[in-house]
């Protein structure tokens, strides 16, 4: 093999292409032109994994023609629009996953699409997404799993998928447990308060993205119909585990924030009948000196406290007793 290797010469850079690789017996022969690869993908015990980055129609159309993909997978494939499912042409596989990544703060969404026969695995990715060249180095690395060939492919771009949920549902719950803090201890302002439902609102969105993919897995693994090798079955029940894990996780946040809104909405009421409360009793204390002002000041010729030398200390002290008397029996009920 490793003279082989060297009577291939090093492929050009496509756009579009990020890794196109032949692997037999689980090792990495050679990387190769696309034109090439439908020559490989038919040799026996030969496997042809090529990685694409929002590819141009053009080369989709070249990919095609060297696997004799279904031209409605194409079609799928050429923008990200769909949603997480399986579909059978013939004897190969199209697979649609969603991927998410946290971008200035905020969950952006892309997807992969996955093409899947005898001899080859096709990926292409759309939007916010995590390079899948970890995935490659990993499997490459283990070259006794990579022989198991384009199931296991398959099975560790899934797997890579949904490990890259967590990271996402982490930076949440981070952000997310301040939030819980801040509604513990003091109102919320206007803008954390919308912060929360816009959390809220992105992991729903996130929800509507991984849940579907238990239902890819569930598919793969009882592949009655669909080319999977039964013995390669059981490791997509693995993958529907870590998904139903990152569900419970999405599950347990919305509700967290769920309970932050309604904490700061019921700590706003409470703020406002607070102030009310405190309104309320100055204006009681307040009301005092006016109506005793206001009865003095009608102006009357006779009223009795007028020629009285005392009556000015004793109305001011009579006002000044009331007023105090209110303060305290306020304070008392925690209106002040």
């Amino acid at each position: 093999m490793d003279g082989a290797s060297a009577r291939i010469p090093e492929p050009a850079k496509v756009p579009g292409v990020v890794a196109a690789s032949v692997y037999a017996g689980g090792r990495r022969i050679a990387d190769i032109a696309i034109d090439e690869a439908g020559q490989w993908a038919k040799k026996a015990g030969h496997v042809v994994w090529i990685g694409m980055l929002e590819p141009s129609h053009e080369l989709l159309e070249r990919v095609q023609t060297q696997f004799d993909l279904h031209p409605l997978a194409i079609e799928d494939a050429e923008k990200a629009h769909q949603h997480p499912k399986v579909e059978q042409y013939g004897d190969a596989l199209f697979i649609v996953a969603r991927t998410a990544q946290v971008v200035d703060g905020s969950i952006a969404f892309g997807e992969t699409h996955i093409f899947v026969g005898r001899g080859y695995v096709v990926s292409v990715r759309h939007g916010a997404s995590t390079s899948y060249a970890a995935v490659r180095q990993r499997t490459e690395a283990c070259p006794k799993v990579l022989a198991r060939g384009e199931d296991y492919i398959l099975y560790a771009i899934l797997d890579f998928i949904v490990d890259n949920y967590m990271p996402v549902v982490e930076t949440v719950q981070a952000e997310v447990d301040k939030l819980e803090d801040g509604v513990l201890h003091r109102t919320l302002r206007t803008q954390e308060v919308d912060r929360l439902y816009m959390l809220r609102r992105e992991l729903l969105r996130l929800r509507k993205a991984v849940v579907p993919l238990v239902d890819v897995c569930h598919r793969l693994e009882h592949a009655e119909v669909l080319p999977i090798d039964p013995q390669m079955q059981p490791l997509f029940r693995d993958v529907s585990d870590h998904i139903r894990r990152v569900q419970e996780d999405i599950d347990s946040l919305r509700e967290v924030l769920a309970f932050a809104f309604e904490a700061s909405l019921m700590a706003g009421q409470a703020q406002q009948n607070a102030i009310t409360r405190r309104l309320a009793a100055w204006a009681a204390i307040l009301a005092v000196p006016t109506a005793v002002a206001g009865i003095y000041g009608m102006n009357f010729e006779h009223m009795p406290e007028l020629k009285w030398s005392y009556g000015y200390y004793v109305v001011v002290g009579g006002i000044g007793a009331i007023c105090a008397l209110l303060y305290v029996r306020f304070r008392q009920h925690g209106w002040l």
